[in-house]
């Protein structure tokens, strides 16, 4: 492929601009003509690709004015990334993106108003050991929350990977499961259908490793992630 020349404007090129892409082999730039693969992706992803597509549309859809008043917001509301140094924040576009996936995950998509972001309680999370309904895991959870915060505002979203006792975490391997009651309740579950299929029918026992985020049934809003692993015994 050719190689790339500096100049005196542009001394090393990197990623990809049009049809041409800039990569590094042994020390020197070339150009290639930059690919555009399909994306193909599982049912899951294309799914949370389609509502994030909505959510850009639901964005431009909305009135000048009221983007300034998502921008006003954002100055407050820091990253969920680091650097966590209390100086960036996030933008209007961001906030409101954020609200419309929360709506969604909560069984709520719609187009959601500006509103502040509060910040969100201490809290803490305990799973306690599962039984199975209807070739159903399902886990008790148990969520207390710190503060003066109404607890029926929140309900937890729990991000689980399910493996053989021992085995370490995988990210890429975590999955959604939203729990079935908002945390004022005395009975909160997390469901996990066709468990079997990821441990096996006859497995006793099971590692769960998790981030655990709170969603705010107002505004559509997430926690920070709490990362926590558990080893459970499963009643069949």
């Amino acid at each position: 492929m050719p190689q790339f020349r500096p100049s005196i404007l542009i001394t090393d090129a990197y990623g990809s601009a049009g049809d041409l892409t800039w990569y590094h082999r042994n020390g020197k730039c070339y150009t290639r003509k930059r690919s555009h693969p399909v994306y193909s992706g599982t049912a899951g992803q294309l799914e949370h690709l389609d509502v994030h597509r909505r959510a850009l549309a639901a964005w431009r859809s909305i009135s000048h004015q009221t983007q300034l008043v998502w921008n006003a917001l954002a100055e407050d509301v820091e990253p969920h990334r680091p650097p966590f140094d209390h100086k960036a924040n996030i933008s209007g576009q961001n906030l409101f993106v954020s609200a419309y996936h929360g709506f969604y995950t909560l069984g709520n998509e719609h187009l959601p108003v500006p509103r502040a972001f509060d910040n969100f309680p201490p809290y803490s999370i305990d799973l306690r050991d599962a039984h199975v309904e209807s070739g159903t895991l399902v886990i008790p959870t148990v969520v207390v929350l710190g503060g003066k915060e109404t607890p029926g505002r929140y309900r937890l979203l729990a991000k689980l990977q399910l493996t053989t006792p021992g085995k370490g975490c995988h990210p890429g391997m975590l999955r959604n499961y939203l729990t079935d009651a908002s945390c004022d309740s005395d009975d909160i579950h997390i469901r996990v259908p066709d468990y079997a299929s990821i441990i096996g029918s006859s497995s006793t026992s099971c590692q769960v490793h998790g981030r655990f985020i709170l969603l705010d049934n107002v505004t559509g809003y997430r926690s920070q992630y709490q990362q926590k692993s558990f080893l459970l015994q499963v009643a069949q």
